[in-house]
């Protein structure tokens, strides 16, 4: 005869209460970029306001944004945030660089090309989560590779470059923007506990 042996088993739920770090990114990434793109649309010329918001709001605001993404288990914020974190340190890096030195805009071009790809990609992953993000990826998407062909032709259409890049700089203005709203309706709608400014979530099926 098999005795049975009667296991007891206890079921540890763990709850995550740490705040939501996706607004801090957005708001990192929203504020430099309208800022630099001011700069970029010709309203005032380059300084190191820029370069202070891209290396504290822009750049360290938005990894630490990813980590706490990834802590979370988000993949695409942790992603997207620690990834625009670092390209604002290493376009802050550029610009120092060449603000001394003659840049190589055939590198640029390559540079903001890149990014650009990168960012068509997680446009993509977008169209799964909201519309608020739909519009900051796809107006970043447009963005980098409007810089692109400005840096592309600032050697063999100087004028046209110059034009193009300040266009560029209104485009980036409303890329910008669209990521503050996205930040700031997530707080406020977390604040008020119901719908103050619509993100658009998109219905999973």
């Amino acid at each position: 005869m098999t005795v049975g042996k009667q296991i007891n088993e206890t079921v540890t739920k763990i709850q995550d209460t740490t705040s939501n770090p996706a607004p801090l990114g957005l708001l990192g990434f929203g504020m430099t970029t309208v800022l630099l793109n001011i700069h970029n649309a010709g309203f005032y010329g380059f300084n190191t306001m820029i370069l202070g918001m891209g290396i504290a709001y822009g750049g360290i605001a938005q990894v630490i944004a990813g980590i706490q993404e990834w802590k979370k288990g988000n993949t695409f914020g942790a992603t997207a945030f620690t990834s625009y974190g670092l390209f604002w340190l290493s376009l802050v890096a550029l610009l120092m660089i060449t603000g001394t030195a003659k840049p190589d805009t055939t590198a640029t071009a390559s540079y903001f090309f890149m990014w650009g790809l990168f960012t068509l990609v997680m446009f993509i992953g977008t169209l799964r989560l909201n519309r608020a993000l739909q519009v900051v990826f796809g107006t970043l998407f447009v963005l980098f590779f409007m810089l692109c062909i400005r840096d592309a032709t600032a050697a063999s259409a100087a004028d046209f470059s110059k034009t193009f890049g300040k266009i560029a700089g209104y485009e980036g203005i409303i890329c910008g923007a669209s990521a503050i709203y996205a930040g700031l309706a997530q707080v406020l709608n977390e604040v008020y506990g119901k719908i103050m400014l619509p993100i658009g979530p998109v219905v999973k099926k």
